[in-house]
Parts: structure tokens; sequence; C-alpha cells
């Protein structure tokens, strides 16, 4: 049987681990036990399904330092930014145990006689289809809220993470959960059809490529099953005027090259007035240059490889193509001998000739566009086919907020990068994808909003 779970150091290219895929009678025995743990998990009491969600954020805490190595170990991520991921993931159990209670407390609806309530229940068996740039903490923020409905989960990693992936699915019985309510399969392509056409299965979440996501929301629409898709972007990051600049530049600089640029809403085009834009860029090609490429388990390593050769050269290709069409590279963009590492690379001028105007860049590259004031700054931002993340730098609050209005973004940050926190909703719009996970909306997504009304 061919191998397509395989664990590769990033930082030296040599294989570790591989384990073979599940074969097509494992894929339906998963199906089936996780209808089967459906019944039993469902009618679990509520108090029960939140203690496991308590154990398993003190198991990622306790464990904190063993999982991260494994991060870093599969895709690269600098070891600080490993263990900051996995406090993340803890936190997000952590919240749904402390307000799973209050989320599924019947809702009141006013009527004119009697009364009515919407009560939040769950709906069955769902499948996740999850990436490796942040392996725990995308699995968290799916399962957390679906298991503390009621829900169970076929669990589908990305094929470079196979031992993070039976780490997760380890927590999740050393805190208690069924066997059968949280299963891992090391499926294919071929296989995850076979689970979305099946009438058991009842949802799918997704977050991945464009291309990926186009592929199982057709699936999921010809089996008519509820999909959420978190697809990526090329978040703006919008800097308003000349007040702080040094300030502004250090954190784009800090939010771009996190997970070695790897992070879907990392800010990926910097949109700068040209009132600040000579000194914005000076301020950031000093940061980069001064950025030194290191072994991800070392401590003190702030930029790491990417996670693979494949990924590594898409960027090289991105990087080609927009020199080739008029952009310039002022720094970086250099690949090394050994590893999958990339020297951050600034680029400017760009134009709409360049793949990278329209296409995400998933790597180390910071890409500065000049503007003349704000209007023609959220012209720009929204010129692109994804909306997932935006921030917006000013020293006038009232701007800063009108520009947040028109941004065509499911989430905005004005004066600091966009982050994901357990009690904030995080999706997107246009072809980021659709649905929002965590805070109180990410309980409901596979929700049945079922009404009772009593005359």
């Amino acid at each position: 049987m061919s191998t397509m779970y395989q664990t590769v150091d990033p930082s030296t290219g040599q294989a570790t681990a591989d384990y073979p895929t599940a074969s097509d009678a494992q894929v339906r025995e998963a199906i089936a036990a996780a209808h089967q743990g459906y019944r039993s998990w469902a009618a679990t009491p509520l108090a029960e399904r939140i203690a496991v969600l308590n154990r398993v954020a003190a198991i990622y805490r306790e464990r904190a330092h063993e999982l991260a190595e494994l991060i870093t170990l599969e895709m690269g991520k600098p070891i600080r930014q490993a263990k900051g991921e996995i406090a993340v993931s803890a936190e997000i159990f952590q919240y749904y145990a402390d307000h799973a209670e209050e989320f599924l407390a019947p809702q009141q609806l006013a009527v004119e006689s009697g009364s009515a309530e919407i009560h939040l229940q769950p709906t069955g068996v769902l499948l996740g289809i999850m990436p490796w740039n942040y392996p725990h903490y995308q699995v968290a923020r799916f399962a957390a809220p679906n298991l503390a409905l009621g829900n169970t989960i076929l669990l589908k990693h990305a094929a470079n993470c196979p031992q993070s992936a039976l780490a997760i699915a380890d927590i999740l019985r050393q805190a208690g959960l069924p066997d059968d309510a949280y299963i891992n399969i090391f499926a294919t392509h071929e296989q995850l059809s076979e689970v979305i056409a099946d009438p058991r299965v009842q949802g799918v979440s997704l977050t991945g490529s464009e291309r990926a996501g186009a592929i199982v929301a057709e699936q999921c629409g010809r089996h008519l099953k509820k999909v959420v898709l978190e697809l990526g972007g090329s978040d703006p990051f919008i800097v308003l005027d000349a007040e702080n600049v040094a300030a502004t530049a250090k954190q784009a600089v800090a939010g771009r090259l996190s997970n070695a640029g790897q992070a879907c809403t990392s800010p990926k085009r910097l949109i700068v007035v040209d009132a600040a834009y000579d000194q914005f860029v000076d301020e950031v090609q000093r940061r980069l240059e001064r950025v030194t490429l290191g072994d991800p388990a070392q401590p003190d390593t702030s930029l790491g490889p990417l996670s693979s050769a494949a990924a590594r050269a898409d960027v090289i290709d991105q990087l080609h193509d927009a020199v080739a069409n008029g952009a310039v590279l002022r720094a970086g963009g250099q690949p090394t001998k050994e590893g999958f590492y990339l020297t951050p690379a600034l680029l400017t001028d760009l134009n709409r000739n360049c793949r990278l105007w329209h296409e995400e860049a998933f790597g180390p590259v910071v890409m500065v566009y000049k503007v003349a004031d704000a209007d023609a700054a959220v012209e720009l931002a929204n010129d692109s086919p994804y909306g997932l993340g935006a921030a917006v730098f000013g020293s006038d609050p009232t701007q800063t907020d009108q520009v947040a209005q028109q941004l065509e973004a499911g989430m905005v940050f004005i004066n600091s990068n966009t982050d994901s926190q357990a009690n904030l909703p995080f999706g997107g719009v246009k072809r980021s994808g659709f649905g929002r996970e965590l805070g109180p909306l990410g309980i409901e997504e596979f929700a049945n909003k079922k009404l009772v009304r009593r005359v």
C-alpha cells in the first residue's frame, strides 16, 4: 500500500516517519463507528461533555512542550510560536467548556401567546478536513464547539503532519472522550468523496486552499450537506498616515513573518498612503534585512523554513513572475541549499499583471503598495478575490472606523494585526469562504436550530 502521510523535517528535508493510508474498509468502519457514537455522545449529559473539554484543555497545557516539538518537526514552525499555538488550542477548548451551557440554553422568542424557543441541537457525524499550517489550532476551533454540542467527528488531517494528527486523537482519548466520538482517518482524496456522499455524514468543515474548497463545496452541494469553508486570504494592512510609522512597520513585519508567512490572516498586502510610504518602506526593509533564518527548534529563532519544497517553489515562482512583470524585489527571496528556507522578500511596484495582485502569497513575502489617500486604499484593498481579514492603522479614530466599515472582509482590526481569539468569530467573505468558527457563532454552524412552539 502506498504511503501518503509522511513527516518530513522542513529544516533538513529529511523524512522521519511515514504512515499508510487507510483502506476503504477502514474508512467505512470509521463512518459506521462515528454514526453509532453519535447516538450515545449526543445523549451524554452536557455536564459530562463539558468535563471532557475541561480535561482536554488541561492536557494541552500539561503536554505543551511535547506537542509543540512535534509541530516544529512536521511543518517547521519556530518552537516559541508552536508553544503559542498549543496555548491557543487549550484556550479554545476551555472557552467552549466555560460557555457551552450558556450557548446551548434555549433562546426565547417574543410571541403573542404561549411560548417559542430556539434549541441548538446536534446533527450527527461531521467531517473535518484540516491543513498543516496550524495543525492543532485549526482542529480545535472545529472540534471543540461541535463536541460540546454533541456532534461526532471524522478528522482528515494534512498529509505532512500525521504525528500531530495522532497526538490530537490521543489527547481526546486521554481526556475521556469515547473512541467513536472523534476518529482520525488517514484518508485519500477519493475516499473523502465517499465520506461526503455517505448519508450518515451531516456536514463538512474545510480549512485549506481555494481549489480544495471549490471541490468540497461542489460535492457537498450535490449531496445536500452543510459546509463551512475557510480558504485563505490576501489580507490588506492599511497605513493611513505618517504617525507612528516605525511602530506600525514593526507590527507589519512581525505579523507577516509569523509562521514564515504561512498564515491565512497574515498581513499580505501593505497599503500605505503616499505621505508615509517612503519612510515605511525603509523601515520595513531595515527590519527584514536584520532577520536571520534559523533552526526552528531553537528558542531564539524567529523565522524558520517553509513547510515543504513544493510550498517554497510556489512562492519563488510568484516572485519571479512579479519581477518579470515589473515589480521591484528590494530584498530577499533567496532559497537556501539545505531545508526549505527562503530569505524574507520585499516587493514594491506591483501591478495587475503580476500573479500576486490576485493570488495569496503563502510565505515570507512582504508586498508594499503606494496609494494617494484613504479612498484609494479602500479601493485597492477590495480589489481582491479574497475577503478574510484586514488591519487599519491611523491616528484619526473617525477615519479608521470609516475605512473599516468599507472593507470587504470578514474581520477588521484597527491599530493591530488581525488576530484569532477563542471568543471572537473567525471567517471571511468572497473567495475566502463562508461560515464562522470560534466565539458564540462557532457552535451554531452545525447545529439544528430547532423551534419549539407551545400554545
